[in-house]
């Protein structure tokens, strides 16, 4: 079935490019764009980029991300999407918040404080999770 006008080999070949940027990512100091993720995927896939101007377009950016989450998250315990920023860094978007809850890793409602503070742990988790020897593309 279509998600978001893409069939299930796109999906997968979508999530599999971006796993393995967000992995080499995570070994760099900071975190990356979502503009940055979109031309990661471009590169290494030869397919469009989604365009950020569409609120369907996004959605289907956190679908995406959703899924690279659903993958390392069972080894790992933690959001590999915490790499993914707007533009300059400041925010990792909701549905990474939204993602978390359901996750039972942030507890509904939770507020900006504890949204932040969970996020900057999940960030720092991820960086040194990564950095390890060995710990790599085995997904």
């Amino acid at each position: 079935m279509d998600k978001y006008g893409r069939d299930e080999a796109t999906w997968d070949e979508l999530t599999e490019a971006g796993l393995e940027f967000l992995i080499a990512s995570a070994r760099g100091p900071g975190p990356v764009s979502y503009a940055e993720l979109n031309r990661a995927l471009v590169d290494r896939t030869g397919f469009a980029g989604f365009d950020f101007s569409r609120p369907d377009e996004r959605g289907a950016v956190g679908h995406l991300l959703g899924r690279i989450v659903e993958r390392t998250y069972p080894e790992t315990g933690l959001m590999l999407s915490a790499l993914v920023t707007h533009q300059g860094g400041t925010d990792p978007g909701s549905g990474f918040y939204k993602l978390a809850t359901e996750l039972k890793l942030l507890r509904p409602g939770a507020s900006e404080a504890e949204r932040d503070a969970f996020w900057i742990d999940q960030f720092k988790r991820v960086q040194e999770y990564y950095a390890g020897a060995g710990r790599n593309e085995s997904y």
